[in-house]
């Protein structure tokens, strides 16, 4: 019986141990995780939006709570000013949720670019949502605020000839970056401007 019961406390402490060991490691590199998370699977769509701003927008980033949900901006400095912050959105495409990261310009109210970030939509059809630069470009200089929907829908986005759902994905993503944005807007500026 007495072997048992240290057999048992040997069990739990080298598990209390173990645990304890993977969560310090954990926490010692969730923040080097995340910016390495943000270069090569978000981080190409924000250059991209952002090119020929003067700073690393990867760096320069914040989070706020928007209900439930914690979001990252990514700020864009141009003429050293921060005028453009960029976030992620999401809309459902053909094969599950598009992400779509949106730049805006807080003193126009207008988008700067988009680039979608992560899909799963069908190579060479769906996908072409990430890579048609015609298709992204419509939306740049659009005021935020409107609805965006593609034409079949009664909107004003030109779906991708054969991909009208991921078309419609990535249209209910920016449609979704409008309405955080105008309700998050004075403490995105508040955060900016710090």
């Amino acid at each position: 019986m007495r072997e048992m019961l240290r057999l048992f406390l040997s069990v739990v402490i080298f598990s209390a141990l173990a645990g304890g060991l993977l969560t310090a490691l954990q926490n010692s590199t969730k923040d080097r995780i995340e910016y390495q998370q943000l270069l090569f699977v978000k981080g190409p769509a924000i250059m991209e939006i952002l090119d020929g701003c003067t700073n690393d927008p990867l760096i320069d980033r914040f989070k706020l709570q928007d209900g439930e949900t914690e979001r990252s901006f990514f700020i864009g400095k141009f003429e050293g000013k921060p005028d453009t912050v960029a976030f992620e959105t999401y809309g459902g495409g053909f094969g599950g949720d598009i992400g779509v990261m949106v730049a805006v310009n807080v003193e126009t109210d207008k988008i700067v670019g988009i680039g979608v970030t992560t899909h799963s939509e069908t190579p060479g059809i769906g996908s072409r949502a990430k890579t048609d630069k015609a298709f992204s470009r419509q939306f740049q200089g659009l005021d935020i605020a409107q609805t965006f929907k593609v034409k079949s829908d009664g909107g004003k986005v030109d779906a991708i000839s054969g991909a009208t759902v991921s078309s419609k994905g990535v249209a209910t993503a920016v449609d979704a970056a409008g309405q955080i944005y105008q309700r998050l807007k004075s403490e995105i500026v508040k955060k900016m401007q710090a």
